[in-house]
């Protein structure tokens, strides 16, 4: 026989709090809003699907989104100038985005007063862009001189999208390692040293055409390689690489091939093998050919032959999500 709920007070003695102001609690506390049950059971419901609630597109609005998730899932090292809706506050000469920070900080306020914040960390939530604007809003009022600890955002912060600019530019500046970590990295702690080391040893040489939006050539062991963020629906995309893969025109030229694609925060990322004597300045010239003709398979809504369903079938069996 199930036991009988404690009586609770009357609803004029119960306090009368709003789920914004909502304290964090244990789980199996009793919920702070006085209704006798536990947290979990009760206001504790809200908390848990506004955290684990997943965002496809977090970057969406902002400017450069592909280059967003570029720098989130492919590229080693890169910084980006952030300009602030409200601009920069008082005793902050500068705010950047920094795809990894020393020890994997979340942000880190430098002694000159200037923000960095880190992208590519493991993030509490499923929105990216609510933790990052947290993370952001809080490394603008840390001590010079401190690094930012991760925390779960409140489900009511702002964004991304409420804090930065929408009429900013938003340029990656690719560099080879991490020195931008440290302005004087001669005189770094030893443990910030080992981890610049072990960062620069790992980091895939990486460079940003100029000729396209959002396309990053990246050199391996074995072969080189061009990843390129569009901005274009999934359906439509693949259907028009498949037009192009069906009659012959998907490469970029001699020895390439469109190997397959990445999905990655709600875009596609298609993929193509380079040999290793092809440097980044060798696919500027087809890179920009190649988004002429994208553009006019994108523009066509003529039903797809057998070839390019067969194509298509394959480039979706290649697919693979990274977010």
């Amino acid at each position: 026989m199930a036991k009988k709920r404690p009586q609770t007070k009357g609803k004029s003695q119960q306090p009368q709090l709003k789920d914004g102001e909502m304290p964090v609690v244990g789980a199996r506390e009793p919920c702070p809003c006085g209704s006798g049950r536990r947290y979990k059971a009760c206001h504790g419901r809200a908390a848990a699907h506004a955290v684990t609630e997943l965002v496809q597109r977090p970057f969406e609005g902002l400017p450069g989104e592909c280059d967003w998730v570029a720098l989130r899932e492919l590229v080693p090292a890169a910084t980006v100038e952030l300009p602030l809706k409200a601009g920069l506050p008082e005793g902050v000469p500068s705010v950047s985005l920094a795809t990894v920070l020393p020890m994997a900080w979340p942000a880190l306020r430098r002694d000159d007063g200037s923000v960095l914040l880190g992208l590519q960390n493991d993030t509490s939530s499923g929105d990216i862009s609510r933790d990052l604007a947290d993370t952001l809003q809080r490394a603008l009022e840390a001590e010079p001189g401190t690094p930012v600890k991760g925390r779960r955002a409140p489900a009511d912060g702002p964004r991304l999208q409420d804090l930065l600019d929408p009429a900013g530019t938003f340029e990656p500046v690719v560099h080879a390692g991490f020195e931008f970590w440290v302005p004087d990295a001669e005189n770094a702690t030893p443990e910030v040293s080992a981890s610049l080391e072990r960062a620069n040893d790992a980091a895939i040489p990486t460079v940003k055409l100029t000729g396209v939006d959002a396309a990053y050539w990246c050199e391996t062991p074995d072969k080189n390689h061009l990843r390129w963020v569009m901005p274009h629906p999934e359906e439509q995309l693949l259907d028009a690489l498949a037009r192009l893969h069906a009659a012959g025109t998907s490469s970029l030229g001699e020895g390439t091939r469109l190997v397959g694609s990445f999905r990655a925060h709600g875009l596609t990322v298609p993929v193509w093998d380079l040999p290793s004597e092809v440097g980044a300045a060798d696919i500027e010239k087809p890179a920009a050919e190649f988004a002429e003709r994208l553009a006019a398979a994108l523009a066509s809504d003529a039903p797809l032959t057998p070839d390019e369903r067969r194509a298509r079938g394959g480039l979706t069996n290649r697919q693979v999500t990274l977010s």
